[in-house]
């Protein structure tokens, strides 16, 4: 981070095709609120190859994990989640916002970067025993992520894996998450 507090890319990227996605990010100051730098993943989402070629990254990160189930957290995580189970040939389950849900919920309140939140998914969206890969567009200070695992949890399934697009490294949301978890993400800033 700059002494702005803007964020600067990574001085080495390996892989070129995420130097590519990078290109389709754009930065939005004071958004959602003054001092916030935004990350904007529109304009990636908008670009065919991109979209496909970060969706093709995150499957390479999920295969081999032996997964039962993609959960996607609203909204962006289901941009994400729902290709990826489909190309990996697994079921799909949303966590969303209080309400959004037709069926009974289990419900679970979190601390976000600016409030109280809650997040809810089916109570019957996770088999006892399943492995399941939590995928978000965006590992921020973790508290969503980390919702997310509770709810899988409660259920009695196992957080295999996190897979999230860009990660802001600053603040630490990684280390929310729990020792010993497998969290990838494709780009940090």
């Amino acid at each position: 981070m700059s002494a702005h507090g803007t964020l600067e890319y990574p001085a080495v990227i390996a892989d070129p095709r995420i130097l590519e996605l990078m290109k389709h990010i754009r930065d939005i100051p004071d958004f959602p609120k003054p001092g916030i730098l935004f990350k904007d993943i529109t304009p990636l989402l908008g670009h065919a190859a991109s979209f496909r070629v970060c969706t093709d990254l995150l499957a390479e990160q999920l295969e081999g994990a032996q997964l039962d189930l993609i959960v996607g957290i609203e909204s962006r995580g289901f941009i994400f989640g729902a290709p990826l189970a489909q190309r990996l040939n697994l079921g799909f389950a949303p966590v969303r916002k209080p309400g959004k849900l037709p069926y009974k919920c289990a419900r679970v309140t979190y601390d976000t970067e600016y409030s109280t939140d809650s997040l809810e998914m089916h109570d019957d969206a996770v088999a006892k025993g399943a492995r399941v890969a939590i995928v978000d567009d965006l590992l921020a200070t973790g508290g969503t992520a980390g919702a997310t695992a509770k709810l899988i949890e409660q259920q009695g399934g196992v957080v295999a894996k996190f897979a999230f697009v860009v990660e802001l490294d600053f603040l630490a949301g990684r280390g929310r998450l729990g020792g010993g978890r497998d969290v990838v993400s494709l780009i940090h800033y």
